[in-house]
């Protein structure tokens, strides 16, 4: 959830704050960090800075950060974001300030500067942050986009003149990729020629938070002779923030909703939510028949312009079931690749920045641990140093030896409950704090035919009785090969009792049991 934190002479900074869906819980609820390790510790960040505005990096601001009050420092379009957030929660926004790209801050033992580079939102920075005689860049998410459409391309000269950095904390979403991304220029042109082939009305999905998609989108809907509107909370919310800070100028006007019946339907667009299959969001409620003003029909298409979250595969494949009764044409890059683009380094693109900044050491962060992997073999080439693949709760040194993991702190996950935050319980019931714990993660990927476990099990069973892993992931694995469940959430309910009675018979004393279950990307999956 991107929450990491800095300490130079006993001063602290946080950068990012960011939150997950719970996909494996009902009704997907938010997870923020677990500041327990914090409190113990006595640590309170100076100040939160925030590299760009995804969910993953501030969504859970306006939770966590009334514990610190500390200030805030975000370019324009993520501290909008946040006073919005924060103005929801009835909280003050004096604490948010805006600094702009480029620009520089001291903050206690720290002197940060904001460095822009390309991403699938505007601003996005990556932080240089001195420390003594120490240098990291912490890269947050990019790529190198040559022709973004919001923004500048990135400068190589701002990167090479930093050359060489103490370390990079690096984004690893993409590593495992050979090659470059493509630019967001090409996913427009090709979003252009695929909505001009169409007849009838037409939709197109994708992710609110992705402005320079949202805004090929309105240009091509304009050009093609076609009228803009736009479907779903957030992808509004979005759109007006952004544009009240003067991006998304040559956006097309909009159509209310409502009125899009009186237009014929080869002048209709509609830029909506629910790419991901959500079952509240816009999409899913065209799909059902229940959007009160607009309903899909025969020659009508759906183009889906958003890559599939792992775990996701099968809400998505349901959505697009329902919508293939409506008669509607399905479009996406499964089958059109152009349709979409990452937002994150391939390998030549990580190679590219790397000979820019000449880093000594890596950790690499973001993705999963072949992403990491990847990362590392890549560091190896290059000869930089990347000794760790950091997982959540460690705390980890820098000094003239290097990188050094020096403790690891166990986290508990912490979901948004009832307008609080709220630690899960195992089972989904109240914490009985007498039991011992037992704390455990499943990788599992989906595929046509149910759900594979991916990797080994993530047990930390140190304050249980100790139990044979092997075994229990046996058991594990033949209950998946039984389980028919379209969500994540629907694969833990079924899973979750089997397991629990597996305990019962193998251990003297069962555990309270906090069970997470992440989807996660197979190598079978990247290449389609």
């Amino acid at each position: 959830m991107n929450l990491t934190l800095y300490e130079h002479r006993d001063r602290w900074i946080a950068v990012d704050c960011g939150m997950m869906i719970r996909q494996d819980l009902p009704g997907s609820p938010l997870q923020v960090p677990d500041l327990t390790p914090l409190e113990t510790l006595g640590i309170a960040p100076e100040a939160l800075v925030i590299t760009h505005g995804h969910e993953d990096h501030i969504g859970a601001a306006a939770w966590l950060w009334p514990q610190w009050g500390c200030p805030i420092h975000a370019t324009p379009l993520a501290a909008g974001l946040l006073r919005s957030k924060f103005a929801e929660r009835g909280l003050r926004t004096d604490a948010i300030h805006v600094i702009e790209p480029g620009e520089a801050i001291e903050i206690g033992h720290f002197a940060l500067r904001y460095l822009p580079l390309t991403h699938s939102i505007p601003e996005s920075c990556a932080l240089l942050i001195q420390a003594g005689e120490r240098r990291i860049l912490h890269t947050g998410d990019w790529k190198l986009d040559p022709a973004p459409l919001l923004g500048a391309p990135i400068d190589a000269d701002i990167y090479r003149a930093i050359a060489p950095v103490d370390l990079v904390v690096g984004d690893s979403t993409c590593a495992p990729e050979p090659g470059h991304s493509r630019s967001e220029s090409e996913v427009a042109n090709a979003l252009e020629e695929a909505i001009a082939a169409l007849s009838g009305r037409v939709v197109v999905s994708c992710f609110a938070s992705n402005l320079d998609r949202v805004l090929a989108i309105g240009r091509a809907a304009e050009r093609c002779g076609r009228r803009v509107s736009l479907m779903g909370r957030s992808m509004e919310r979005m759109v007006r923030i952004a544009q009240g800070l003067g991006y998304l100028e040559d956006f097309p006007a909009l159509v209310p909703v409502h009125d899009l019946g009186y237009l014929p339907p080869d002048e209709v667009l509609v830029i909506a939510t629910g790419s991901q299959g959500e079952p509240r969001a816009a999409l899913s409620r065209l799909a059902a028949g229940r959007h009160p003003h607009f309903e899909l029909m025969e020659g009508d298409s759906v183009i889906f312009s958003a890559r599939a979250i792992p775990g996701n595969e099968r809400l998505i494949e349901r959505l697009k079931h329902a919508l293939r009764l409506t008669g509607v044409r399905l479009l996406d890059d499964t089958h059109q690749p152009a349709l979409h683009a990452s937002g994150h380094p391939y390998q030549d693109e990580l190679r590219t920045f790397y000979d820019w900044i000449a880093p000594c050491n890596l950790l690499p962060v973001h993705g999963e641990a072949r992403h990491q992997q990847a990362h590392q073999a890549l560091a190896s080439e290059m000869s930089i140093e990347a000794p760790l693949t950091p997982r959540n709760g460690d705390l980890i040194r820098l000094d003239d030896q290097g990188l050094h993991l020096q403790r690891h702190y166990r986290l508990t996950p912490r979901i948004i409950d009832q307008d609080k935050i709220a630690p899960v319980a195992g089972s989904g019931g109240e914490s009985t704090a007498r039991h011992d714990q037992l704390f455990l993660a499943i990788s599992v990927a989906a595929s046509g035919w149910g759900w594979t476990r991916i990797g080994r099990l993530m047990l930390d069973d140190s304050h249980a009785s100790p139990l044979d892993e092997t075994e229990l992931a046996d058991r594990i694995d033949e209950c998946l090969d039984d389980i028919q469940a379209d969500s994540l959430a629907e694969l833990r309910e079924a899973l979750y009792p089997d397991m629990m009675a597996w305990l019962a018979d193998h251990l003297h004393r069962v555990p309270e049991v906090h069970l997470q279950i992440f989807a996660v990307e197979t190598q079978a999956a990247v290449g389609k």
